[in-house]
């Protein structure tokens, strides 16, 4: 985003291809850290609900700040493969790239050079980064929401299930978009529809990410009501 907002702002769309490259293992990088983050809250919640008394002993300060600093590494090592196919394919197709940001399928669809290496490739990190995450966060559920469902209270079985709604809807969207992205064959995909699904991960889930997780905030859900309800009131 910030790159996008610069060449609006001075009106210039060339990019080298090394900040290409540069741009590209940034944002995969970040996001398949995500995706390990993702994974590593939902287990937070399975202990917070499953195993409450014993929540502290098992999230200390300690784990945490390992199970962080593993998901960052192991997501930022993951991505030079596809860095270095970048920088090292052959492009003659054209130099105009059809998407708002160095994208790694808008890149394959202008390599002249064989492209199937690094589809495979990006076939078996998706597994390991995308579905392994995403299979070990939809356990974690499964446990929480037989839990919850335990829970006799009315008022227990509410705040248990806002506990764990806002990263509920994160990971829906997040992964959804993502996998469906990247886990299809060069063959298959749509430049434009791509570019669609991009805008949801890149804008529109960096928006929402706060306002969602903040709703479980009281003042801030009094603050929206004070809001919206003197704007109605001046208005009427």
């Amino acid at each position: 985003m910030p790159w996008i907002i610069i060449s609006i702002l001075l009106n210039n769309r060339t990019i080298s291809l090394t900040v290409c490259a540069v741009q590209m293992y940034c944002f995969l990088a970040f996001t398949s850290s995500e995706f390990l983050l993702l994974s590593a809250m939902a287990y937070d919640r399975y202990v917070a609900i499953c195993d409450p008394l014993h929540y502290y002993l098992i999230m200390n300060k300690r784990f945490c700040a390992a199970f962080a600093a593993g998901c960052w590494l192991l997501g930022f090592m993951d991505t030079f493969p596809h860095v270095w196919f970048i920088l090292w394919t052959c492009y003659c197709k054209s130099n105009r790239l059809n998407h708002f940001f160095c994208d790694l399928t808008a890149l394959l669809k202008m390599s002249c050079s064989e492209t199937q290496s690094i589809e495979r490739i990006t076939y078996v990190e998706g597994a390991f980064l995308g579905f392994g995450p995403f299979l070990l966060t939809l356990t974690s559920y499964v446990f929480i929401i037989n839990s919850i469902l335990k829970i006799q209270s009315t008022e227990g079985r509410s705040k248990a299930f806002s506990t764990c709604s806002s990263h509920l809807i994160i990971v829906v969207i997040f992964y959804g978009t993502t996998l469906s992205m990247y886990m299809r064959p060069t063959s298959t995909f749509s430049l434009e529809i791509n570019k669609m699904i991009t805008l949801i991960y890149v804008i529109i889930i960096p928006v929402l990410n706060p306002i969602i997780y903040s709703l479980r905030n009281r003042e801030l859900r009094q603050a929206f009501k004070m809001v919206f309800h003197v704007d109605l009131f001046l208005r009427n």
